[in-house]
C-alpha cells in the first residue's frame, strides 16, 4: 500500500491535465497525517501555488482563526487539502476534467489519513464528496456519512472575504461547532 508521501511524490510529477503546464508547484496538502479532522477545499490560489501549501493566504488565515475559536484546534492537529492539486489560471473554477484527474489523489489522501470528520469548504469539494449537484447553501447545516467518516459541509472562507460578511462567518462558525461535536461523539 502506498504512503501519503508516495502519493504526494506521484502528484508532484502529474501531467494528467493541462493545469500541470501552468503551475509553479503541486499543492498536495499539509498537516497531521494521522488527523481525526480533515478540511478539503477547492484549489490553490496564487499564494498557495508559490508556497506549495494550501490555505496560506487570506482565506487560510480566516480558516485558522475560526477553527481555533470554534474548535480549539491549530493547524498542526488537522490536515488540509484541496480537490485540485494545481492552481487554475486566474483562480477560475475547476473544470470537470481537472476534478476527474485529481480525484484519485484526494481519495487516496482521505483513505490514508482516515479522518473521523471531513469538513468540505465550498461548492466544489462538497459536490464532489457528497456526489450531488446541490450547492453549498442547500446542503450545509447538516452532517452526512462519507465512508466511515462524518462529512460537514460549510462555506469556503473566501466566500466570507468576497462579500459574504458576518452572515457567512456565523454559518461557518455553526458548521465548525457541528464538526467539533462529531469529533467528540
Amino acid at each position: 500500500m502506498p504512503t501519503l508521501l508516495d502519493i504526494e511524490a506521484e502528484a508532484r510529477t502529474c501531467v494528467r491535465c493541462p493545469l500541470s503546464q501552468g503551475r509553479t508547484q503541486v499543492v498536495f496538502g499539509v498537516g497531521n497525517p494521522n488527523a481525526d479532522l480533515m478540511f478539503v477545499g477547492e484549489a490553490s490560489g496564487r499564494e498557495e501555488d508559490l508556497k506549495g501549501e494550501p490555505f496560506v493566504g487570506r482565506a487560510g488565515k480566516l480558516l485558522d482563526q475560526l477553527v481555533a475559536e470554534e474548535m480549539g484546534m491549530s493547524r498542526d492537529t488537522f490536515y488540509v487539502g484541496n480537490v485540485l492539486k494545481c492552481r487554475p489560471p486566474g483562480n477560475r473554477d475547476p473544470k470537470p476534467d481537472e476534478i476527474a484527474s485529481c480525484r484519485p489523489y484526494l481519495e487516496q489522501q482521505i483513505e490514508l489519513i482516515g479522518p473521523r470528520v471531513i469538513v468540505t469548504l465550498g461548492n466544489f469539494a462538497t459536490k464532489l464528496l457528497l456526489d450531488t449537484t446541490d450547492g453549498i447553501t442547500k446542503v450545509r447545516g447538516r452532517t452526512y456519512s462519507y465512508g466511515t467518516a462524518t462529512l460537514v459541509p460549510t462555506f469556503h472562507p473566501s466566500a466570507a472575504l468576497q462579500g459574504g460578511g458576518s452572515d457567512v462567518v456565523a454559518k461557518m462558525r455553526a458548521d465548525l461547532v457541528r464538526a467539533k461535536q462529531a469529533l467528540v461523539a
